[in-house]
């Protein structure tokens, strides 16, 4: 079993914070800049917060955003999604995995929190921000992952790893 230690903890913040920026980025500035939807992530904070709480004290929603981003999200890749995939397909590169748990954080996010949880239509309507949310999530599991990777911050739940090839 893989000893998480605070290197690791680091390790896991960092790509959460870079993967955050690359989120951003890419969904209010680029996909704009090239004429496509601008996503509002802290708007749909607000609304989840004003939903489940009954309020959306100021600065609230930003810092829902942020901790998502830095914490949640990563340590999900981190603890769930990577785990999984090695127990499941352990010779499955990484980026897939990503790939993979992109489209479930765009999923919850649009799905479960957009609809379920704030009450505006399945996957706001397919309209363009659903697609621009769709790769904005991507990009954010694809820039935390290979963080990871690299500082080689996976967790592995296995007995028995099994001996995967050097990339």
């Amino acid at each position: 079993m893989t000893q998480i230690t605070l290197r690791t903890v680091g390790t896991v913040l960092t790509a959460g914070a870079f993967a955050t920026i690359a989120f951003d980025a890419f969904g209010q500035a680029l996909s704009p800049l090239f004429g496509y939807a601008k996503l509002a992530p802290v708007g749909l904070a607000g609304s989840s917060l004003k939903a489940i709480f009954g309020a959306n004290p100021s600065g609230a929603a930003h810092l829902l955003h942020a901790l998502t981003g830095l914490v949640f999200y990563a340590v999900g890749y981190f603890a769930i999604a990577r785990p999984v995939q090695l127990m499941v397909a352990p010779r499955l590169h990484w980026s897939v995995t990503a790939v993979v748990y992109g489209i479930t954080l765009w999923f919850f996010a649009l799905y479960v929190m957009a609809h379920l949880v704030t009450g505006n239509k399945p996957f706001l309507g397919w309209t363009g921000i659903t697609w621009v949310a769709l790769w904005g999530h991507i990009v954010y599991a694809l820039v935390a992952a290979a963080i990871m990777e690299a500082k080689c911050a996976v967790l592995d739940l296995r007995r028995d790893p099994v001996a995967v090839p050097a990339e």
